[in-house]
Order: structure tokens, then C-alpha cells, then sequence
């Protein structure tokens, strides 16, 4: 079977754009070809899409491509690798280079990813505490790891501070799906956070999904869904936590004068970002040789979208959606959440791992790309 798909930009460039498109396949069995140029593009199909990744496309332009499904054994090799390794992490390879790993370990206190390659072959986030001793890090915060997820007040628990008088713990319970392909690889994974005694206080299930562009421009989805399998959870009104949580590479640190914070509505420095509502944020600065930045994208949707940002001149970013007390430095207000039990709670977000600052990656234009999509039509 052939379709014509014909991919329509909007008002803004598309560069290295996710697509999905909703199509009858069997898995391991599409091909999708350019039609200016005849050139055969790598394509991921599983049951019911076909997924690629666009280049480029000028905005208001449009693209045809051939689409040829269940024709044959099509073989699309995957791009996007993932190895577990001897249940300690997983280890995420793209294009046979190592861009991060999943540590799920039961000796962390929680997940994250660690390192994070940046576009010039060198870690973007901090390695401290994982890595110890590199010369010139800061080693303040060591529950600062790389890229994380975290809550400093869920149901009276400390989910945010490795404090060991009183954190309590996310366990990792089993992976759901470990997902390699030609476009993006995914980690879906299933955790229990519990108190310091051990007790349950909520299921979490976090999707990971990691794109197979080049490394200037590395994009990773993070879906977290919480689960208030034990009970009512509230979320309370803290400063002291994140959803999608980064601490940047020690050199790109906004105090130590190289590096910059902006935020979507134009403002720079902590000062103009911390505790303000903002549908991104950008944190860029000097790695090596080269200028490379970490954007987190908000998502329509989201609770309290566009979220506030706890983000701070030392490195730390964070999407911040219920410490509204302290952003608002107004003790009468409370930016809690109560969810009742049997409830759901899903966060999702895009993070951008680009090369140059915030203008010169244009942030803003991928921004709206991802909430306006390019229209795709299949004939």
C-alpha cells in the first residue's frame, strides 16, 4: 500500500521536528521516501504510526513524501539505542554515540539522567554528586543530579532534599517498555515514592522519549503521571521542588558571569526569571569552546500551565507548579494540590539540549513549533 503525505509548516521554521502519523502498519514494515530528492528517510513504524523526524522546513512551506506500508519486510535500523546495564542504569546511544543514562539504582535515592551529552561531545549538566572531584564544579546541593524528577512536600515527605534525617525515597518497580527505533527511542518506567518507613505514598509512571537528531540539537519528551494509589496525595506549596528539574554544566552557571538565563517573555538574570510564570525557560552559557544551552518547554495542558519557574543563578532550573507562597512572596496564598485517591496527575514536557544561546538556537520559533505542530495530511 502507498499513501502521499504532504507535511505543511506553519508560521514558523521547522528544524528537526518529531512527526507522527496515524497509519495502519505492522512494525519493522514502512518506507517513507522524499519525493524532491528521492532520498529514502528513516522512519519508525509500530502498530497504528509511522514516526520520523523532519529536517528542516521553511515556514509556509510544504513537503511531500511517499509513504509505502506493509509491502515487505522494510528494515529501518534503529538510531536510538538502549542498553540495560546489569540493573544499575540504562544507557541511551544515539547514532552510536552515548547521550545519557537512566540510573535507577536502588542505592540512589531516585532516578535520573546522567550525564547529559551536550552538542559539542561534552556533559551539559553537572556531573557532581555523581561524578566527584571534576575540576572547577561547584558541589553545592547534592541532590541536584543532572536531570531529575522531584517534590519537596508530598503528603508531608520530603521527595526534594537528600537530607538523611528526613528524605524520602522513589523506588524503581519494573520497566514497562524499553522501545529502540529509527526516530526516537523510549523508557517507560514504573515507580513507587515512599516515606523514609517505607510506606507507599504514590505510583508514578514516566515516559522518556528520546529523538534521533543530530547532536546540536538533541530533544527529549518527559511525561510523568502520578498515581494516588494509597490515598489521597497533596502536593503542597513548597519552593523546594520540580517536575523536570536540570542543574547545568558548573561553567554555564549565570554567577559566574558567562552563562544567561531567559525566560519566553523576554526576561534574563534570576532576578527577571526566578518565581515568574513563563511557557519556557532557557539556561545557556559557555561549555569547552562553545556557547550550548538546556530549554524546557511547558506544555498546554499542564496543571497551572504556563507553570512558574524555580531557577537560580547557581544553575539549578526547575518547572515549578505549586510553590506559589513563595513566588509570589504572599504567605495567604497556597498553591497546593489535593488529588483524590484513585486520582491521576500528568506533567508533560519538551527539553531542547541545542548549541548557541537562547537567540541564536531560536528557542522561541521551536517553542511554538512544538505547541503548532506542521499539519500533516495523508492521501
Amino acid at each position: 500500500m502507498q499513501k502521499k503525505l504532504v507535511v505543511k509548516a506553519g508560521k514558523h521554521d521547522c528544524v528537526y521536528t518529531p512527526i507522527t502519523v496515524p497509519v495502519e502498519t505492522a512494525e519493522a514494515d514502512a518506507a517513507l521516501i522524499d519525493d524532491a530528492t528521492g532520498k529514502t528517510i528513516a522512519c519508525q513504524p509500530s502498530a497504528g504510526q509511522v514516526s520520523f523526524i523532519l529536517d528542516r522546513l521553511k515556514a509556509g512551506e510544504e513537503r511531500a513524501f511517499t509513504l509505502r506500508v506493509n509491502e515487505g519486510d522494510v528494515r529501518n535500523p534503529a538510531r536510538v539505542r538502549l542498553r540495560d546495564v546489569e540493573g544499575e542504569r540504562v544507557d541511551i546511544i544515539i547514532s552510536g554515540k552515548h547521550f545519557s543514562s537512566y540510573h535507577y539504582a536502588s542505592k540512589w535515592v531516585r532516578p535520573f539522567l546522567h550525564p547529559v551529552i551536550g552538542p559539542n561531545g561534552q556533559p551539559i549538566t553537572r556531573g557532581y554528586p555523581v561524578v566527584e572531584d571534576i575540576p572547577g564544579e561547584s558541589q553545592d546541593h547534592p541532590h541536584h543530579k543532572s536531570f531529575w524528577v522531584a517534590w519537596g512536600d508530598v503528603n508531608g515527605t520530603d521527595h526534594w532534599s537528600e537530607n538523611p534525617e528526613r528524605h524520602a525515597y522513589q523506588r524503581h518497580k519494573e520497566f514497562i517498555a524499553l522501545e529502540e527505533g529509527a526516530a526516537y527511542g523510549r523508557i517507560v518506567v514504573a515507580n513507587e515514592w515512599v516515606g523514609r518507613d517505607g510506606s507507599k505514598v504514590l505510583d508514578e509512571t514516566r515516559t522518556i522519549t528520546i529523538y534521533a537528531t543530530p547532536p546540536k540539537l538533541r530533544i527529549v519528551d518527559l511525561e510523568v503521571t502520578f498515581k494516588a494509589t494509597a490515598g489521597a496525595v497533596r502536593f503542597g506549596d513548597t519552593k523546594e521542588g520540580g517536575i523536570c528539574s536540570v542543574r547545568v554544566a558548573s561553567s554555564m552557571e549565570e554567577k559566574r558571569g558567562n552563562g544567561c538565563i531567559r525566560n519566553s517573555y523576554g526576561g534574563v538574570t534570576e532576578e527577571e526569571t526566578w518565581g515568574k510564570r513563563a511557557h519556557w525557560c532557557d539556561y545557556c552559557g559557555p561549555v569547552g569552546d562553545d556557547i550550548v544551552g538546556i530549554a524546557i518547554f511547558d506544555t498546554p495542558g499542564n496543571f497551572r500551565y504556563p507553570t512558574y519557574w524555580h531557577v537560580r543563578a547557581y544553575g539549578l532550573m526547575t518547572a515549578n507548579p505549586f510553590g506559589i507562597s513563595y513566588f509570589e512572596r504572599d504567605e495567604s496564598k497556597d498553591g497546593s494540590l489535593e488529588l483524590e485517591a484513585g486520582g491521576e496527575l500528568t506533567f508533560r514536557y519538551r527539553v531542547l539540549f541545542h548549541a548557541g544561546d537562547t537567540l541564536k538556537a531560536k528557542i522561541a520559533d521551536r517553542f511554538l513549533n512544538y505547541i503548532e505542530p506542521p499539519k500533516v495530511e495523508l492521501i
